[in-house]
């Protein structure tokens, strides 16, 4: 099987969706003769070429994050990019991974949803999204993500060999879906202490915009 891999995030090589890519990669290319390519949609003086990479592939990986339950300007400049192709008889088969840092699956599900109405529209075969929430620390913390590591590799394995995503394991890789009632109460506790601001602040600090951080645009 040769698999095109598009990765969305703007951070490129330097963000979690290629970390957690590699993983899956890995495992995908444990079976002799499965090769993959990798795109990433950062480059945007490319996309005359991820277009001809779309057309001339047989599977499809798109891969991004999702910032505050939106994704990415140039994974919706890529998907709208795709609109000649609605339809076409020799579309790929085309499955999704879905990262973000919220921890709850739930962030995730109406994109989900899109991304199968996708699958239609364009007339590809719908493999299935892969989901993993809570992922900001895969960089700065890979250790404890050494389970959901193995999870990806595992989901990458079992793709190479039968062309589908294990459900299972899928369902393991999305927990949790939403938190209790008493965790969600604690973490409203928490978001009021510095000890969740404190990343944030950094940030902004480091941009130069931390004096401006109440500003408020749009309001009227």
């Amino acid at each position: 099987m040769k698999l095109i891999v598009f990765n969305g995030s703007p951070r490129g090589k330097g963000g979690n969706t290629k970390i957690f890519l590699e993983h899956f990669l890995n495992g995908f290319t444990t079976k002799e003769g499965n090769i993959h390519e990798l795109a990433y949609l950062n480059r945007v003086k490319d996309q005359d070429g991820f277009l001809k990479l779309f057309q001339e592939a047989e599977n499809v990986l798109l891969a991004f994050p999702l910032y505050c339950d939106a994704m990415p300007a140039m994974v919706k400049t890529f998907i709208e990019s795709l609109e000649p192709l609605c339809g076409r008889k020799d579309n790929p088969d085309i499955g999704f991974v879905v990262q973000n840092g919220f921890p709850e699956a739930i962030h995730n599900r109406y994109v989900e949803r899109y991304l199968k109405k996708l699958a239609s529209r364009l007339g590809c075969r719908y493999v299935g999204t892969i989901i993993k929430g809570g992922g900001e620390g895969a960089r700065m913390m890979p250790a404890r993500y050494k389970k959901a590591f193995n999870i990806f590799y595992r989901l990458g394995q079992i793709y190479g060999e039968t062309g589908q995503f294990d459900a299972e394991l899928v369902r393991r890789l999305a927990k949790p879906e939403k938190f209790s009632k008493p965790v969600a109460l604690l973490f409203k506790f928490l978001l009021k202490t510095r000890l969740f601001k404190f990343g944030w602040d950094r940030m902004l600090r480091e941009n130069g915009a931390f004096e401006r951080r109440l500003d408020k645009p749009y309001f009227a």
